[in-house]
């Protein structure tokens, strides 16, 4: 199974723990980070780093800081990554002691980004991992989806966080065009504009629509599969992390609930480290670790 990933790529820089900002003063933290970030670099990478042929189309500065981020995507196919003259994408991640964090982002080389409708011949899916992180796709990215339809590639869609609130001025055209659609409660409601996650799901037509809902787990086509407990260190890219296992298991023939069961232990692994993908093993430690925590529940 070949996969393309279209999404932004993006330098991360994080710092930790940071429980408050204090302007005119100083914080003492305990680490800085330097890692891979962006929705479509992360979720490439637990892609190739779970063994699945993947390609990444994208943008990156050319600039230091464009080398470093790719010297670090090992195991992605990078043919179709651009280097345009523009800064690369930038991330600073303020990360509290208890996982959660903050974002300053540069976006770079992403306003220039993801223009045209990637060549999708060769790949048997198709997964869009945030529309509003880079500003070409808030347009281009129902006709990416059809355009993979119309190859015969099933499709996948992550939708992110929306700065501007274009919400489902942006996601809903898409969705006729989506067979799996990855989202989190809060932004399901934006989309739709429900009141409740529940109300929400009904009003979202994809084929099939995987939840995110963190310390709960996630629920896939109404039914929800729980989390692994796990004491977050960093939450930075662990639904990238989630939406990439998931498909790593997908298309090897897992079910929809065995799929989620085994992002959810993925998601689980990645936040136990600083930095978005830090935390990523391969299929089989990855197994090992989930096989480990069921047999200690």
């Amino acid at each position: 199974m070949k996969i393309l990933v279209a999404g932004n790529l993006v330098l991360d820089l994080l710092a930790w723990p940071v429980e408050e900002i204090r302007w005119d003063g100083t914080v003492w933290v305990e680490q800085f980070t330097r890692s891979v970030g962006g929705n479509g670099a992360n979720t490439s990478y637990t892609l190739a780093r779970l063994g699945v042929d993947v390609s990444l189309v994208g943008a990156v500065g050319k600039d230091p800081e464009g080398e470093e981020l790719l010297s670090i995507l090992k195991g992605v196919d990078l043919t179709r990554v651009k280097k345009l003259a523009l800064p690369t994408p930038t991330t600073m991640a303020l990360v509290k002691r208890t996982g959660q964090r903050a974002f300053v982002h540069r976006p770079g080389a992403s306003k220039a980004a993801l223009k045209s409708v990637p060549d999708m011949k060769g790949f048997q899916h198709f997964h869009l991992a945030n529309p509003f992180a880079v500003p070409a796709l808030r347009t281009l990215a129902p006709q990416m989806l059809e355009r993979a339809r119309y190859e015969g590639l099933t499709t996948s869609m992550d939708t992110g966080w929306d700065s501007r609130g274009e919400w489902g001025k942006v996601v809903l055209p898409c969705l006729e065009h989506v067979d799996v659609l990855f989202v989190n409660e809060e932004e399901a409601r934006l989309i739709t504009g429900a009141r409740t996650w529940q109300a929400a799901l009904k009003l979202l037509p994809a084929t099939h629509v995987v939840m995110k809902r963190g310390k709960l787990g996630a629920v896939v086509d109404g039914d929800l599969v729980p989390a692994y407990p796990v004491e977050a260190i960093d939450s930075t890219g662990a639904g990238d992390v989630f939406a990439g296992a998931f498909l790593a298991a997908w298309t090897r023939g897992y079910s929809l609930t065995e799929a989620v069961d085994f992002a959810n232990a993925a998601a689980a692994m990645s936040v136990l480290e600083l930095g978005s993908v830090a935390g990523v093993r391969n299929f089989a430690q990855t197994l090992k670790w989930k096989k480990a925590r069921q047999a200690a529940i």
